[in-house]
C-alpha cells in the first residue's frame, strides 16, 4: 500500500506541472532549474511503420478484459452525502471527497457499480490520449518506451481518467515517448521539439486505431492535459477537411486551455452548446471559488493560440461537464456521481450529488468550497487533478448520448 500511495503522491506532481499550458505556481527560475531537461534534444528514431501492431504498445486496446485499466467500473455508494453539507447554494454549494486520476484504485471489473444493457448502447471507439506519465528532474526531453515507472503511472491515470468511457465497445489508449514535463515550462525550441516528436507517435497511433476499426463506426476523440494538447493537433492536422471529420460523434479535452477567441475557430468542431449535441468539443478546467488563478492565466495570456495571434485576455473554453453546455451553472444535486477513494486509497467509489460547477468569467470551471484534500489539490485551489473524476457519471451518461445523437443524424 506505501507504494501505492506513493504512486498516488507521484501522480499529483506530474499532473502540477503539466496542467493547463504549464502551470507555474513555483518561480520560473526554481521551475526551470528542477524540471526544465538541461541537455540538448536528441531525435528519436521513427517507430517502425508497423509498431502499433504490437499489443505492447498499448495501455488499452480491445482483447485486454480487465487487465485493461479503462474499462474500470467504480462501485456505486450505499448513501449519498448528506444534502446539508453538500448544497448551501446552487452555485457554491459545498463538496465531498473526489477522486484524483492519480489514485491507485484497484479494479472491480466491469460487473462492479450500475451495469448497462449492451443491447441499449451504441457501437463506438475511442481514441484516449494519456497525460504526461514521465517525469523525471534534468532527465531527457522525451520518454523512452518500456519504462516501468512512466508506464505503472499512464495505468493510473487511465484507471481514473478513460474510465468514464467504458460503455464503448473499443477502447484504445497509446503508449508514446511523451514529451518531458519540463517541456512544458520553458520557450526553449527544445521544448517545441520534444512536444512535436511525442506527437509524431500520437499521430502514428491514430492512423493505425484508423485501420483497425470498422470504416462507418462513430469515433470519439478524449485526453486529458498533455493528452488532450494532442488529441486537438490531430484534430486540426487530421480530421480538419477530411472525410473523417464526419465520424467524428465528440471531442474531449479537459485540462488543456482552449481559447474561445484564438483557438476554437480554427478547430473543425464547436463548443458544446448544450447535453446531447454531436460533433462538438468540451474542455474545462476545474477550481475551488476561492482558488487563485492568477498566475496560470498571465501565462496563458501570453501564450500563441493556433491562429497565431497572443491569446491575450479572453476566456477559455468552458463547458460545464454537469449540464453538458457552454457557461451556466449546476448544483451538487446534478451531479449524478464522483469518483471517491476510499481512506486506503485501495478502491473508489462513485457518490451522487457531492460536486457542483459553473463557469466563470474568465472560462475556469468553479466547484464551489470542496474541503481540502491534501496533496490531490494543487496550489491556488486549482483542482486540475480531479478535472475528469469529480464527474464521472455525468460523462459516462454524457458520451452516450452524444454517440446516439451522432446516429440520429445519419439515420435521419
Amino acid at each position: 500500500m506505501a507504494r501505492k500511495f506513493l504512486y498516488f503522491i507521484a501522480v499529483c506532481i506530474v499532473l502540477f506541472i503539466v496542467g493547463s499550458i504549464a502551470l507555474t505556481i513555483w518561480s520560473r527560475e526554481a521551475t526551470e532549474i528542477a524540471f526544465v531537461p538541461r541537455g540538448e534534444f536528441v531525435e528519436q528514431e521513427p517507430l517502425a511503420a508497423n509498431a502499433y501492431q504490437d499489443p505492447d504498445m498499448w495501455y488499452s486496446r480491445p482483447g485486454l478484459g480487465t487487465a485493461d485499466p479503462a474499462r474500470y467500473q467504480p462501485a456505486i455508494a450505499e448513501t449519498a452525502p448528506d444534502p446539508a453539507t453538500r448544497e448551501a447554494a446552487p452555485d457554491s454549494p459545498a463538496a465531498e471527497q473526489s477522486l484524483s486520476a492519480g489514485n491507485p484504485l484497484e479494479s472491480t471489473g466491469s460487473t462492479a457499480g450500475e451495469a448497462a444493457d449492451p443491447q441499449e448502447l451504441p457501437e463506438f471507439a475511442v481514441f484516449f490520449v494519456p497525460p504526461t506519465s514521465y517525469i523525471q528532474a534534468g532527465g531527457d526531453w522525451n520518454a523512452t518506451l518500456g519504462d516501468p515507472t512512466t508506464d505503472n503511472r499512464a495505468r493510473i491515470f487511465l484507471r481514473g481518467l478513460a474510465s468514464p468511457f467504458n460503455r464503448a465497445d473499443e477502447i484504445w489508449a497509446p503508449k508514446y515517448r511523451q514529451a518531458a514535463a519540463g517541456a512544458f515550462l520553458t520557450d526553449k525550441p527544445e521544448a517545441q521539439q520534444a512536444i512535436d516528436a511525442a506527437y509524431a507517435d500520437v499521430s502514428q497511433a491514430f492512423d493505425y486505431f484508423l485501420q483497425s476499426i470498422d470504416a462507418d463506426k462513430p469515433i470519439v476523440l478524449a485526453g486529458h492535459s498533455q493528452g488532450a494538447s494532442h488529441i486537438l493537433r490531430l484534430l486540426r492536422e487530421k480530421v480538419a477537411n477530411s472525410p473523417l471529420a464526419g465520424r467524428i460523434a465528440a471531442v474531449y479535452a479537459p485540462g488543456w486551455p482552449v481559447s474561445v477567441e484564438h483557438d476554437l475557430p480554427a478547430l473543425p468542431f464547436p463548443a458544446c452548446a448544450a447535453a446531447g449535441q454531436a460533433q462538438c468539443l468540451l474542455a474545462w478546467s476545474a477550481f475551488s471559488d476561492d482558488g487563485n488563478a492568477d498566475m496560470i492565466m498571465r501565462r496563458y495570456e501570453a501564450t500563441v493560440g493556433y491562429n497565431g495571434e497572443p491569446r491575450g485576455t479572453g476566456p477559455i473554453l468552458c463547458v460545464n461537464p454537469i449540464t453538458g453546455g457552454t457557461n451556466g451553472s449546476a448544483p451538487a444535486s446534478a451531479n449524478l456521481g464522483t469518483l471517491v477513494p476510499d481512506e486506503a486509497l485501495a478502491k473508489g467509489e462513485l457518490v451522487s450529488g457531492a460536486v457542483p460547477a459553473h463557469c466563470g468569467e474568465n472560462g475556469l470551471l468553479y466547484i464551489g468550497d470542496p474541503p481540502e484534500l491534501g496533496q490531490g489539490v494543487l496550489p491556488g485551489g486549482n483542482y486540475h487533478v480531479y478535472d475528469i473524476p469529480l464527474f464521472w457519471k455525468n460523462l459516462q451518461e454524457d458520451v452516450i448520448a452524444r454517440v446516439k445523437a451522432w446516429a440520429s443524424a445519419r439515420e435521419a
